[in-house]
């Protein structure tokens, strides 16, 4: 299995303890994360060689981020140093019918600040055969835009598979342009979009509109038409996610290639540990799945439901479990007893 390269921005993450209001933390716990890096881990714990493509701050905090990535088994070997901060989010995890908030403290951060032609994507993709990014890059800033296009540009001339997690954040979109300005072009390039139907439109700049993702003579015709506004699509896929609470979630998801919907059963998931990076669980068991057997959909999507609802179980933006524990939760073992 060759390698996956990832690009994006990996922050650090400040989050109330026990379930705590931002209003009565006195303490934060101090992690990392970041959507594509996120991804990275997934697929290192899951024995995929990755290449994580950043630039950190040249301090302490710059220093720390890089010995986490380092400890996780990521690639990091075309990380730049520069800039004056790392991007922070805080989080308010939620619990019962107290939704979670994300608070950003990005503006300004190395990867936000990058400029033209900081990367060496040629070099970065020798022995590559996939590529990651999502929409959370192009949202940062208008030369994180460009960096990420020109990424996508050249992986598409070395004939690498291009992902995309479609990852919309109406508050990170604040350098001047809508996502309908500037996604469609990134988009035209990738061979896999993960999102919901209605952001893919949205983002695409097409006229809204409302899924019933239960009806599946419908989807096709909605799925159609992403594949003829991304000329080198082949597969899209939507997590299917219905908020009981905070605390349950019931998870599934679909899998089109053009021709015929996978989909996988509906999950209970309860309790939540912790619902961030969730979404990244399942993008980076769907490339995993896509990789290891790309004719078996069925087992793609399976794996990506089976990460996603996994990861709602650990603590921190990083679905911490191994190929191993994934068959054991598809094969129908969930009931948490322990292993002795």
């Amino acid at each position: 299995m060759s390698k996956v390269v990832t690009f994006g921005e990996i922050m650090l993450r400040l989050s109330t303890e026990r379930f705590l209001r931002f209003s009565q933390a006195r303490t934060f716990g101090a992690t990392y994360g970041g959507g594509e890096f996120n991804v990275a881990v997934s697929l290192s714990n899951l024995g995929v060689e990755t290449d994580f493509v950043t630039r950190l701050p040249n301090n302490e905090i710059g220093d720390t981020a890089l010995q986490e990535i380092n400890k996780l088994g990521v690639g990091n070997k075309h990380i730049l140093r520069g800039g004056d901060r790392l991007g922070i989010y805080f989080l308010e995890t939620g619990a019962g019918t107290r939704a979670s908030n994300v608070v950003y403290d990005r503006a300004g951060s190395s990867m936000a600040t990058i400029t033209k032609d900081s990367f060496d994507w040629e070099t970065i993709f020798e022995g590559a055969s996939w590529f990651h990014w999502s929409g959370i890059t192009p949202a940062i800033s208008e030369q994180a835009a460009l960096e990420c296009l020109k990424a996508i540009k050249v992986a598409k001339q070395m004939g690498l598979t291009i992902s995309t997690d479609l990852n919309y954040r109406s508050k990170l979109w604040k350098w001047g342009k809508e996502p309908k300005e500037v996604m469609p072009e990134l988009l035209t390039y990738s061979h896999l979009i993960l999102g919901d139907i209605d952001t893919a439109y949205f983002m695409l700049g097409e006229n809204k509109v409302q899924p019933n993702y239960q009806d599946e003579k419908s989807l096709p015709l909605l799925y159609d038409k992403l594949f003829a506004l991304c000329p080198d699509l082949k597969k899209v896929a939507t997590t299917l996610r219905y908020s009981v609470s905070a605390s349950h979630q019931r998870i599934g998801g679909l899998l089109y290639d053009g021709e015929q919907i996978f989909k996988a059963h509906i999950q209970e998931v309860t309790p939540v540990v912790d619902r961030v990076g969730s979404g990244d669980a399942f993008m980076g068991g769907l490339v995993f799945g896509l990789m290891d057997a790309p004719l078996d959909m069925q087992r793609a999507i399976d794996i990506a439901v089976a990460s996603c609802c996994l990861k709602h179980t650990i603590y921190g933006d990083y679905n911490l479990v191994s190929l191993k524990d994934i068959e054991r939760f598809m094969d129908g073992d969930q009931t948490g007893k322990v292993s002795r």
